[in-house]
């Protein structure tokens, strides 16, 4: 019979940290076979901490810490992300919006990145964040803080998938109208019809085993760009700024950095530049998936926290230094905004390179975004598979299976994609992108912030620290996070306009509120009656790791 874990750590500390200490001090050696003695015993020291959380070792641990900072890395997609949601600064403010608008939510952005890689640290669990606040809450209230949490984190990552592989479609069907000359222009149908082809694809790498999933995002380290290699991401950057000059079409430094236009539908100029948020709001979502994968790396305790960090610092400082090249290149903010085109960013690379220069960087573009949706899926896939284990999901039985072969959650996989087919019907509305959009940063960062929450309230001296730390800051950067997230679930409610129709009003309210009154009524009417929070599913061997209790591979 399941038990439920509880949910404070005082009992289990020293051996937790005892756990913790060893997976931190051995290395992970990214060069090391799988039959080296270190990364065998660094797997069993994982395993062993995993236990102690209250978790039996179900996964093979195939990622290594660059491969878990590459995954944390490719789902925030640097270019193809800034492509996808170029037009938000762009009506929200201009050249100001662009550079300012990313900005300042990115250092924001950084308090909850820190916050939420102390708990990773201290909790290296699939389960992730609704782990932490049910471990963080009151006694009284764990059950109910789990609940809220995973059922945010569930939206904004079915609906964060949904909104990649939409504008992955939009793309493809940008290069489509580029490469014809302008005389094909693919509609919201067809657009729809390429997406479910995006989904079905990503379905079936999703569900492929962890090893395999683990060398897809090294590849996209390089086809992104590291600082260690030119990739997309530094090749657009230099070719805006180079050939926009050659043009004679860049602005000058004033013009990039102080030029303010208002183009949406609010007369108030200020309440306009905040909406140029939504870019790097959505931009930066997706990096607790170091905590999701966690099960599956090697030295998770460490590897987790620095992949969340260094995901969020490279992927904030990159996209800034990729809107000021476009803003630099940007010579008609209306101009880019009337374009045919679905996206923005396309009709500034074809006036700045030119239609083949442009199918050339944008094929590039296309790849990174098809990954980055790939690695969302597997994602979203892992939050369906442990809120599942813990029987929180309607047909929990289903969605919680491992494949034998493959050792991945394949029915958890199926069920996201198809949920992410039913929210892509809003495809057929103008304002689609910022629909998906605010559900998935309102979700996702829901769920970010309620542990954060507990952590500076009820859970001060609960946790019990990891590898890394923030030590006496914690409560200062976790109320900064906190205050941050509640203004921006406010603000990405908002419609694009003052006098919004049923065309193009924000569907994201509607995701959320649909959501919100199902967890709601599911829990007043049966779930607080038998929903427990997070469940033990160790045994007696609760320590013997994967490779000890399946043979190592």
């Amino acid at each position: 019979m399941a038990k439920t874990i509880a949910v404070t750590s005082v009992e289990l500390k020293d051996d937790k940290q005892q756990a913790l200490a060893t997976a931190a001090t051995v290395p992970v050696d990214d060069h090391t076979q799988h039959h080296h003695p270190e990364l065998s015993h660094l797997r069993h020291a994982d395993d062993a901490l995993l236990a102690k959380l209250g978790y039996k070792a179900e996964f093979k641990r195939e990622f290594s810490l660059i491969e878990t900072v590459a995954f944390a890395f490719s789902i925030m997609g640097v270019i193809a992300s800034v492509s996808s949601t170029f037009s938000f600064p762009l009506a929200s403010g201009g050249h100001v919006g662009m550079v300012f608008g990313w900005l300042i939510p990115s250092l924001f952005v950084m308090t909850v990145a820190a916050s939420m890689a102390e708990l990773a640290s201290s909790m290296p669990t699939s389960a992730g964040l609704y782990y932490f606040s049910a471990k963080l809450a009151p006694p009284k209230y764990a059950p109910l803080a789990s609940w809220i949490t995973g059922w945010a984190n569930i939206t904004g990552q079915v609906t964060l998938v949904c909104s990649i592989d939409f504008t992955c479609a939009q793309m493809i069907t940008s290069a489509i109208a580029v490469g014809s000359g302008g005389s094909v222009n693919l509609g919201a149908g067809a657009t729809y019809g390429i997406l479910l082809a995006i989904l079905a694809t990503h379905g079936m790498v999703c569900s492929a085993a962890t090893r395999v999933l683990a060398r897809l995002n090294l590849f996209y380290v390089v086809v992104n760009g590291e600082p260690r290699a030119v990739g997309t991401s530094i090749a657009a950057i230099v070719a805006l700024l180079v050939c926009s000059g050659a043009s004679g079409q860049r602005v000058s430094t004033r013009e990039a950095f102080t030029d303010f236009e208002n183009n949406t539908g609010w007369t108030n100029n200020g309440w306009a530049f905040l909406l140029a948020f939504t870019s790097p709001m959505w931009t930066l979502t997706g990096y607790d998936s170091a905590a999701h994968i966690a099960e599956e790396t090697a030295g998770a305790a460490r590897a987790a926290p620095i992949a969340i960090l260094v995901g969020v610092g490279a992927t904030a400082s990159l996209g800034w230094l990729l809107f000021i090249a476009a803003s630099f290149a940007t010579a008609s903010v209306p101009a880019l905004l009337a374009s045919p085109l679905p996206l923005p960013m396309a009709q500034l690379f074809v006036d700045v390179l030119g239609a083949r220069g442009m199918l050339a960087l944008w094929s590039c573009v296309i790849v990174v975004q098809y990954v980055t949706g790939a690695a969302q899926g597997v994602d979203a896939s892992r939050v369906v598979f442990a809120f599942a284990r813990d029987h929180a999901l309607p047909g929990s039985r289903w969605w919680k299976r491992i494949d034998r072969r493959t050792r991945t959650p394949v029915h958890a996989v199926w069920l996201v994609m198809v949920l992410a087919g039913v929210c892509g019907l809003l495809g057929f509305s103008a304002t689609a992108l910022s629909s998906l959009a605010g559900a998935s940063v309102i979700g996702l960062y829901t769920s970010y912030v309620t542990p954060i929450f507990l952590r500076i309230t009820s859970g001060r001296d609960k946790l019990v620290p990891g590898p890394f730390t923030l030590g006496r800051w914690y409560l200062p950067i976790g109320a900064i996070a906190c205050a941050w997230v509640s203004f921006i679930v406010v603000l990405l409610l908002f419609p694009p306009g003052q006098t919004p129709s049923a065309d193009t009003m924000n569907y994201a309210v509607v995701i959320i509120m649909a959501v919100f009154v199902f967890a709601s009524v599911s829990w007043m009417v049966s779930a607080r009656k038998w929903f427990t929070g997070p469940i033990v599913n160790v045994d007696d061997s609760r320590t013997a790791s994967f490779d000890e209790k399946h043979g190592s591979q």
